[in-house]
């Protein structure tokens, strides 16, 4: 199976370079954090949650990935006691017997495996890509938080500025230092839409890069155990399947004995028989 160390190190390069991109414009991206700190504030910490999650999808793989490679290999002890988690139906299914010569696996047993191992992967990445677009409702609750703001204050500016027979460079004065306080609210918009497209950016490509590792995962799992449904064990009843037709009593017995073991693979993963 493919390592899924590789996206780990497509992710970590390109971290290093937001982060040395955010070094060079460090001094702009500090005052335009400190424009609206609170919301800005949140918005990287959604991020860092967000990143330790993309992590933490591909990490998980590797356990499954040594189990699979201990049960190939019929070495035990290679990688210590490794307890599959994503591939815990499966564990049970084919027993502590590590001879993959010995294991005997149904289409109906592979089907349910795979659909189980499918479903796990996809509920691991719902959360990662609903921090995607908390990031950018994030952005935009601050962007309409600020343009509030600064029609306010303009609407002060303007009802408070009185003419009269004042001198126009004194009144000029006034609407200058009346300006700023929109100008400020500005700030607090524009700044949240930068962190937050910028955040759902980042994620964005640590969510492709924890998607390829699953799916690469997944095909390599997909074609071992496609693989596996072809081995019979030559010390049971079932290895006449071989050389000897089946009589109508030994077929509906063996599909009988395949439906009580996908009902049982669907109670290990959680199904239902509505489902």
């Amino acid at each position: 199976m493919n390592n899924p160390k590789q996206s780990l190190i497509w992710m970590s390069l390109y971290l290093a370079i937001v982060l040395a991109i955010c070094g060079l414009i460090y001094q702009p991206l500090s005052q335009a954090f400190m424009a609206n700190w609170v919301f800005n504030g949140l918005i990287l910490a959604v991020l860092l949650a967000g990143i330790v999650m993309s992590y933490r999808q591909v990490i998980r793989l590797l356990p499954e990935m040594q189990w699979v490679a201990r049960f190939r290999t019929g070495r035990g002890n290679a990688y210590g006691n490794v307890s599959p988690k994503l591939l815990k139906p499966l564990a049970r299914q084919l027993g502590d017997d590590l001879q993959h010569e010995r294991v005997t696996l149904s289409p109906m047993s592979l089907t349910t495996l795979l659909d189980g191992v499918r479903s796990r992967l996809d509920e691991a990445r719902e959360l990662s890509r609903y921090m995607i677009g908390l990031l950018v409702f994030l952005g935009l609750l601050g962007t309409f938080w600020g343009l509030l703001g600064t029609i306010d204050a303009i609407g002060s500016v303007i009802l408070d500025l009185n003419l009269g027979d004042r001198p126009f460079n004194e009144v000029f004065r006034d609407l200058q230092a009346g300006l700023l306080e929109p100008l400020n609210g500005m700030g607090t918009a524009f700044s949240s839409s930068l962190f937050g497209l910028g955040g759902s950016l980042v994620l964005g490509f640590l969510d492709i890069q924890a998607g390829h590792a699953q799916n690469r995962f997944f095909n390599r799992l997909e074609e071992w155990l496609t693989g596996l449904t072809h081995l019979v064990d030559i010390n049971s009843d079932n290895a006449q399947l071989l050389t000897d037709a089946l009589s109508p009593e030994e077929l509906i017995e063996q599909l009988q004995r395949l439906e009580a073991e996908n009902r049982q693979l669907k109670r290990q993963l959680g199904f239902t028989d509505e489902s």
